[in-house]
């Protein structure tokens, strides 16, 4: 059971991991993306939308070529994702609008669109109910290593995933490394930090909030993906999402900033937000105070880090304010 347990949770875990990861790039520069909620919406709907076509062109799923069946909405999930981070970029960068505001139009705006089309294929299937099923695809995705079943419960915590939850976790320790150890991760922290001293030291300003926040917002979309390929078994259902994209920004806090800190948050979360499961005789009022858990984990670190002041462990200092060139 703890074995299943652990498994489970890392599962429910995985889309909070590339929506944290996305948004601490984000953040890193500066920018307060509250939209990744509806990024991660876009990301899901994007890819379903592109194995949706893909299957529809096949005369038998059962002859579904497993490259195509990845890449197609792949690829269609990094697009949907990357126009989005555009659309905040152009907005908060360029017209320096309310980063606030912004975010959480995006959240609307995500999931009404998410919604629109996922209802829209729903018609076409002329299903009796309201989700649709691409299980063909999604074999595709939730393949694990052959060599898992064979360890037991080793095999079944550490290597019963697919390709996605492992690229998460790559993309985590990557994103740590780059931030503290490459000049690129210097500049942007310098953005984020002070963008008038790094205008003034030659860096582009502008530029690596582009940057951070398109490459922030196409990580934080393949959490939207994972989550209906691999978790959600390829079923897409309006609003199945639930408070995961908020979820992802409250692991941010969580792991203060750092993306290496969010793997083993995300695995905390993830087993916060089923624990109800595994404890019996639980009424539906003790349950939905048991899905409070993470935010009230989020809220006690948010506390103690505020009490101890220490600055290493506080967002960037430019977090969600414009840069104007011109006051320089």
């Amino acid at each position: 059971m703890i074995a299943s347990f652990i498994q489970r949770a890392v599962v429910q875990g995985i889309p909070l991991l590339f929506g944290s990861t996305g948004e601490i790039i984000t953040e890193k520069s500066g920018n307060l993306n509250l939209g990744i909620p509806g990024i991660m919406y876009v990301g899901g709907i994007s890819g379903v939308i592109g194995a949706f076509l893909y299957e529809r062109s096949l005369a038998d799923t059962s002859q579904i070529n497993t490259f195509l069946a990845i890449i197609i909405p792949l690829f269609s999930s990094i697009l949907g994702s990357l126009a989005m981070g555009l659309i905040y970029a152009l907005l908060t960068v360029t017209l320096r609008a309310n980063q606030n505001v912004t975010g959480l139009a995006l959240t609307t705006f995500g999931t009404g669109f998410g919604n629109f089309f996922g209802g829209s294929l729903i018609k076409l299937v002329d299903s009796d109910m309201p989700s649709i099923s691409l299980t063909a695809t999604s074999n595709c995705f939730r393949k694990t290593l052959p060599f898992a079943e064979g360890l037991g419960w080793i095999g079944e915590i550490f290597f019963s995933y697919s390709f996605l939850a492992y690229a998460a976790i790559v993309l985590a320790i990557m994103t740590s490394f780059v931030l503290n150890r490459t000049r690129i991760g210097l500049h942007l922290r310098a953005v984020g930090e002070n963008p008038a001293t790094a205008d003034a030291a030659g860096i582009n300003v502008n530029r690596y909030k582009y940057l951070a926040t398109c490459i922030g917002s196409i990580i934080a979309g393949l959490g939207g993906l994972y989550y209906v390929m691999d978790y959600a078994c390829g079923v897409w259902s309006n609003d199945g999402f639930g408070d995961r994209g908020w979820l992802a920004i409250a692991l941010v806090i969580f792991a203060m900033w750092r993306p290496n800190m969010s793997i083993i948050g995300s695995i905390l979360f993830g087993g916060l937000f089923i624990v109800h499961n595994y404890i019996q005789n639980l009424g539906m009022s003790a349950q939905e105070i048991f899905k409070m858990l993470p935010y009230v984990v989020t809220i006690m670190v948010l506390i103690i880090v505020s009490m101890r002041k220490r600055r290493e462990n506080q967002p960037p200092a430019h977090l969600g304010v414009s840069y104007f060139r011109e006051e320089r």
